[in-house]
C-alpha cells in the first residue's frame, strides 16, 4: 500500500522525520518497501493566469498565449493542449526551469517565439499519461511555486502488509500504529452524521447474511456527475497509487484510503426493484467495470438487483449499473463480508483489485455507517444532491465478535524475556484501542472491532513486543537446559540418506508441495489428487502424489540455462488421498541426466544409464541392510520397458527406478534420457544392528559357471535359488557376463555366474567343491531348465 506522508500527518504528526518515521513503521511490523518524492525538484515553476489564447498564425493545433506569471510583463508562451482556455489558472515552467527529462529554454515554433512551457500532469512527473494540461482551481494565487502550491514537498511510503494486518490498509489505520507508538496529540477525523434531506430508501435483502452480515446503503438524487473532482482530493489519491476517474468514484475511493471501507456507487435509475445479497447462479454472467465480463460460480457472492447481478461482491462493480456522465441518482453502498467467503474468489477470475485485497484480509465490521456519512459529506459539496437517510440490513448472528483472551504477567516475561511492569502492559494495550479488565495476575483483553489478528494470548504478547520495540529488548544468553537423548542405531536418519547422494555427486532440491495437475497426470496417469481449494496459481493447484513432478520441473529450468549434466535429488512427504482420508508419505526420489562424470582430460565420458541410478539406490538400500530389497521388471507406464525396475522391500512394492519412456519425455518437451527413482524413504530408514562375523583363516576357492537359460529369467532369481540351497560354504554369487548371440537358441541367453566357496574350520577339497557345483547346477536345471554351457 502506497501512501502520502503529508496526509498521514494531517492524522498524527510526531517529531520524526521521515527516515525516523520509517524506520518505526517498520520496527513496528508496517514494513517500509521504499520512500519516494512525490514530485521531482521543481525550480522555475510557477502557478500562472491564462490571460489570453489565440489561434497560432502558422500552425492549425496550436495557440498562442499571454501568461501572468507575478514577474511584471505578459510572457509570450506557444501551447499545443486543446483544453488551454484564457482565463484558466496552470503551472508555468519559466525559462531555465528543469523538467523530468529536459530544460525550458527560448524556442520558436512555427516562427514564433515561446517563453515558457504551460505544463501537463505527465510533463511535471505526476502522471503516466495525460489528457492536456494540468488546471487549477480559479482561486490559485499567481507566481506561487507550484511545489508550495500543490504541496509537493512530500514522500510516498510504500508499506508491504502481511496479510494479518488488513486493519493498516487504510491512512487511519496508519495513524493509529504511529499513535500507539509516540506520544503524541492525534487529529483523528471527525465524520458527522450528515442529515437526510429526502425520504428515499432503497430494499435490501441479504439472501446469504453468513458471507455478508452487514450492509449500508443511501440514496442520493440530484447530482452533477459532471462537475470535477476537486485538486486536492485528486492529489491524495495520485499518491495513494489511485488514478481520479470522476467524483463518485473518486469519492468511493478516497474514503477506502482513508478510512479502510471499500465502496461502490451505483446509478439508482438503473436498479430494479431492490438489492439483494445473493449467492450467483451457476453460468450467471456480468459485465463488469473493467470492461470484462465474467461468468460466474455458484459459490460466488454477487450483489444484484430484481432482475440480475450487478456487481461480484467485494471485488468488482458492474458496467450496466455504472454511474456515468448522465447519472443524476445514485445508491451508496458500504458492506461488511465475510474473509472467509470472499479470500481467493478474486483470483480464482484472475483478478485483483483493491476492495478484494482488503475484504480477503478483513474490514472493520463497524465501519459502514461511518464510510457512508464521510462519502456523502465530500459528494454534496462536489457534485450537489439531496440525501436520503441512512438505511441497513444486519445478520447479527453473524457479525463477527472479538474473543476476549487472557493475558497472564508471567506469559509476557517468558515469551519476550523482559520484564514488563503491570502499568506498562496496561498503557500499551490501552493505546491499541483494546478494551483491559484487570484481573489477580493477569487481564483479560477485548481487541477492537478492526483487529482480526488478535485470537490468542501470544498475539498480545506480540503486540506488547511491537510497541516497546524489537530493538529495544536486549540480547539475553538463554540458560541451556542440556539432556541427552538417546538414538537408535536401527534407523538411518534423513539426513544420512542426503549425504550419501551428495557423496555421489547429486544437489538436493527443494520444490513446492503444489505441483501442475498436467504434469502429475503426465508422471502419475489416473492417480487420485488432492486438489487445492485456492491454490497460488492454476499451474499450482494440486498437492504432490510424488516428488518427480518437482524434480522434473527443476530438470527443465536447469536444461534451459544450457546444463548438460544434471543430478538432482529431493525428499519430503507426498499426499495421497485414500478412503476419504489424506494418507502423508515420506519419499526419496531422484533423477539424473548427461554424463556419468563431469567432461575431463582423461578422455570421453560415457553417458548415464539404468545400472548407474540403479547404483545410486543401491547405496542407500546398503545403509538399511539391502538384503532386504530386491528388483522386479517394472511394468509403470511412465518408465521404458527393459530399463526400469519395481523396487520391493521384504516383498512389497515401495518405489520404482528406471529411464522415462520416450512419450513421457515428448510430452515434457524434453530432449535427453533421463533416468529417475522415487522411493518411499520409510524403508530406506530401518536398518539392522551390525554384527560381528569373524573372518575365516581358511583359503577361499572361486568357481565359474556359464548356464543357457530363458530369457524371462533373471540373474537375480538364479542368485537367490543358489543361495535358497542354504549350503554353509557358498559365501556370495555375482553375475560377471551376460551373452546373447547366434551361439546360444533363440529366446535363450547365458549368464555367467562367479562362486565364492569358503569353510570356517577347515580348508576345502576339490570333493567338497564339486559336490556343492553340482548342487549347485542341479537344483538350477531343476527350477530353471538351466543348462551348463
Amino acid at each position: 500500500m502506497k501512501i502520502s506522508e503529508n496526509w498521514l500527518r494531517e492524522w498524527v504528526n510526531p517529531e520524526l522525520t521521515t527516515e525516523q518515521l520509517v524506520s518505526q513503521l517498520t520496527m513496528a511490523g508496517l514494513e517500509v518497501d521504499s520512500v519516494e518524492a512525490a514530485a521531482p525538484a521543481l525550480d522555475k515553476l510557477v502557478v500562472a493566469e491564462v490571460i489570453s489564447c489565440e489561434q497560432h498564425p502558422n500552425a492549425d493545433r496550436l495557440n498562442l498565449c499571454q501568461v501572468n506569471d507575478g514577474s511584471g510583463e505578459p510572457v509570450q508562451v506557444v501551447c499545443g493542449a486543446p483544453n488551454v482556455a484564457a482565463g484558466q489558472k496552470v503551472v508555468f515552467a519559466q525559462v531555465g526551469a528543469e523538467l523530468p527529462g529536459f530544460k525550458i529554454k527560448k524556442a520558436k515554433l512555427r516562427g514564433v517565439e515561446s517563453n515558457g512551457m504551460i505544463c501537463s500532469e505527465q510533463e511535471l512527473g505526476m502522471a503516466e499519461s495525460s489528457d492536456g494540461i494540468l488546471v487549477l482551481p480559479s482561486d490559485a494565487p499567481v507566481a506561487t511555486p507550484i511545489g508550495d502550491y500543490l504541496q509537493l514537498d512530500d514522500s510516498l511510503i510504500e508499506i508491504d502488509l502481511t496479510p494479518n494486518r488488513g486493519d493498516c490498509l487504510s491512512v487511519a489505520g496508519v495513524a493509529r500504529e504511529v499513535i500507539a507508538n509516540n506520544v503524541v496529540d492525534a487529529h483523528a477525523l471527525v465524520v458527522n452524521e450528515v442529515p437526510a434531506t429526502i425520504d428515499d430508501r432503497f430494499d435490501v435483502e441479504l439472501v446469504n447474511p453468513e458471507a455478508c452480515p452487514h450492509y449500508a446503503g443511501r440514496v442520493i438524487r440530484g447530482i452533477d456527475a459532471t462537475a470535477d473532482t476537486p485538486l486536492w482530493m485528486k492529489e491524495k489519491l495520485r499518491r495513494s497509487g489511485l488514478r481520479p476517474i470522476s467524483p463518485v468514484v473518486d469519492v468511493t475511493n478516497y474514503v477506502m484510503m482513508e478510512l479502510g471501507q471499500p465502496m461502490h456507487g451505483f446509478d439508482l435509475n438503473k436498479l430494479q426493484g431492490g438489492i439483494r445479497v445473493r449467492n450467483a447462479e451457476a453460468g450467471e454472467k456480468i459485465g463488469l467495470l473493467d470492461g470484462s465480463e465474467v461468468e460466474c460460480r455458484d459459490d460466488t457472492l454477487v450483489i444484484a438487483d430484481h432482475q440480475a447481478g450487478v456487481a461480484i461482491a467485494g471485488i468488482m462493480g458492474g458496467m450496466d449499473s455504472s454511474v456515468q456522465a448522465e447519472t443524476t441518482d445514485i445508491l451508496l453502498e458500504a458492506a461488511f463480508f465475510s474473509p472467509q467467503h470472499i479470500a481467493g474468489k478474486a483470483r480464482s477470475y484472475g483478478m485483483h483489485t483493491d476492495s478484494s485485497h482488503r475484504f480477503e484480509r478483513g474490514v472493520d465490521p463497524q465501519l459502514q455507517v461511518k464510510a457512508i456519512h464521510r462519502a456523502t459529506e465530500l459528494l454534496l459539496q462536489m457534485v450537489g444532491g439531496q440525501a436520503g437517510p441512512v438505511f441497513q440490513q444486519r445478520a447479527d448472528d453473524y457479525m463477527p465478535q472479538p474473543p476476549q483472551v487472557e493475558l497472564r504477567h508471567a506469559r509476557i516475561e517468558r515469551l519476550l524475556g523482559i520484564e514488563v511492569s503491570p502499568e506498562q502492559v496496561e498503557s500499551i494495550l490501552q493505546k491499541l484501542d483494546m478494551q483491559v479488565e484487570k484481573q489477580a495476575d493477569s487481564w483479560l483483553v477485548t481487541a477492537p472491532s478492526w483487529r482480526f489478528d488478535i485470537n490468542i494470548e501470544a498475539d498480545l504478547v506480540e503486540e506488547i513486543g511491537r510497541i516497546i520495540g524489537y530493538d529495544n529488548i536486549p540480547g539475553t544468553k538463554e540458560s541451556a537446559h542440556i539432556s541427552m537423548y538417546g538414538f537408535s542405531e536401527r534407523h538411518v536418519p534423513l539426513s544420512r540418506l542426503s549425504e550419501i547422494l551428495v557423496a555421489r555427486g547429486y544437489h538436493e532440491a527443494i520444490t513446492y508441495s503444489f505441483v501442475s495437475p498436467e504434469m502429475q497426470e503426465v508422471l502419475q496417469p489416473g492417480q487420485e489428487t488432492l486438489t487445492l481449494a485456492n491454490p497460488i496459481s492454476s499451474d499450482m493447484s494440486e498437492m504432490r502424489t510424488s516428488l518427480l513432478p518437482g524434480l522434473i520441473q527443476a530438470l527443465k529450468h536447469n536444461l534451459n540455462r544450457q546444463q548438460s549434466r544434471i543430478r538432482l535429488f529431493e525428499t519430503g512427504l507426498c499426499f495421497i488421498p485414500q478412503d476419504n482420508e489424506l494418507l502423508q508419505r515420506p519419499h526419496v526420489a531422484g533423477l539424473v541426466m548427461g554424463s556419468v562424470d563431469t567432461e575431463s582430460w582423461t578422455g570421453a565420458s560415457q553417458a548415464v544409464d539404468f545400472y548407474d541410478i540403479k547404483g545410486d539406490l543401491e547405496s542407500l538400500m546398503a545403509l538399511a541392510n539391502g538384503g532386504n530389497f530386491s528388483f522386479l521388471p517394472s511394468a509403470n507406464e511412465i518408465l521404458h520397458p527393459g530399463q526400469s525396475a519395481d523396487v520391493l522391500y521384504q516383498g512389497q512394492k515401495v518405489g520404482f527406478v528406471g529411464a522415462l519412456h520416450p512419450s513421457v519425455l515428448k510430452k515434457l518437451d524434453i530432449d535427453h534420457k533421463v533416468y529417475v527413482f522415487d522411493v518411499e524413504s520409510a524403508c530406506l530408514q530401518q536398518a539392522e544392528l551390525a554384527e560381528f562375523v569373524e573372518l575365516s583363516k581358511f583359503p577361499s576357492i572361486r568357481r565359474d559357471l556359464a548356464l543357457i537359460i530363458d530369457q524371462d529369467i533373471s540373474a537375480q532369481q538364479m542368485i537367490d535359488t543358489i543361495f535358497s540351497i542354504k549350503s554353509q560354504i557358498i559365501q556370495d554369487v555375482f553375475v560377471f557376463d551376460v551373452y546373447t548371440g547366434k551361439e546360444v537358441i533363440k529366446n535363450r541367453k547365458s549368464v555367467a555366474l562367479g562362486l565364492i566357496l569358503q569353510d570356517f574350520s577347515r580348508t576345502l577339497t576339490d570333493k567338497d567343491v564339486d559336490q556343492t557345483v553340482t548342487e549347485v547346477l542341479t537344483t538350477l536345471e531343476k527350477q530353471h531348465n538351466a543348462v551348463l554351457r
